[in-house]
């Protein structure tokens, strides 16, 4: 620190360059031991962080970077559909459904790439910016079960009917992608979801996260 730098915007930045660097969030406690400061600065820093989305606590109170983050550069999430486009387009084509990369938004998940087959007579209609909550949905309880199992490798969800009447869903979370909590995913029109969709969801959702890397 010199005498032109802020202490208060140092200590803010190397909290997001904490979280960034952790897969599962960090309490306010550990955030204080790796800092050397008491847990009311903690506290300060992460409200004030919380109040411009770059960063946000779950229920458990782990406090994770949050996708204000990506708001900071305009470009960051066109080059992260970009990233992930090669993906959800060959997964949708494989399968014949719509594609998806769902990240978490809050309490929500958040629908940022979509990718529609190019040669089935029907799909369901699932657009970029489509948001529902974390406990609904293949997406967001993909994101869920990586988070209840983070030292396993997780494998896919399945589900049927929670966010459209009759529309089954399959999703796999990305994994390994610093700072990021996602789930790769497809949505099809079906009573239940072919035996041979999980895995291949699964393997794309490892694609996407290569990409992302």
């Amino acid at each position: 620190m010199t005498a032109e730098t802020s202490q208060t915007l140092d200590r803010g930045l190397r909290v997001l360059k904490l979280l960034a660097d952790t897969d599962h969030g960090l309490t306010v406690t550990e955030l204080s031991h790796r800092l050397g400061v008491n847990r009311t600065v903690v506290y300060r820093l992460l409200a004030t962080l919380e109040q411009h989305a770059l960063v946000r606590r779950d229920l458990g109170g782990r406090a994770r970077v949050g996708l204000g983050v990506l708001r900071l550069g305009r470009q960051v999430h066109p080059l992260v559909r970009e990233a992930a486009l090669p993906a959800l387009r060959s997964l949708a084509e494989d399968i014949g459904a719509t594609a998806h990369l769902t990240l978490v938004d809050g309490a929500e998940a958040l629908a940022v790439a979509v990718v529609e087959p190019t040669w089935t007579d029907y799909h369901v209609a699932y657009r970029a910016g489509f948001r529902h909550p974390l406990d609904r949905g293949a997406a967001g309880k993909a994101i869920l079960a990586a988070r209840a199992r983070p030292v396993e490798e997780p494998g896919y969800t399945l589900t049927h009917g929670e966010l459209e009447a009759g529309a089954s869903g399959a999703a796999a979370p990305l994994l390994g992608v610093t700072g990021v909590e996602g789930s790769v995913g497809v949505v099809m029109l079906a009573d239940a979801v072919p035996e041979r969709v999980g895995p291949r969801v699964v393997d794309a959702a490892k694609e996407v996260a290569e990409a992302l890397r």
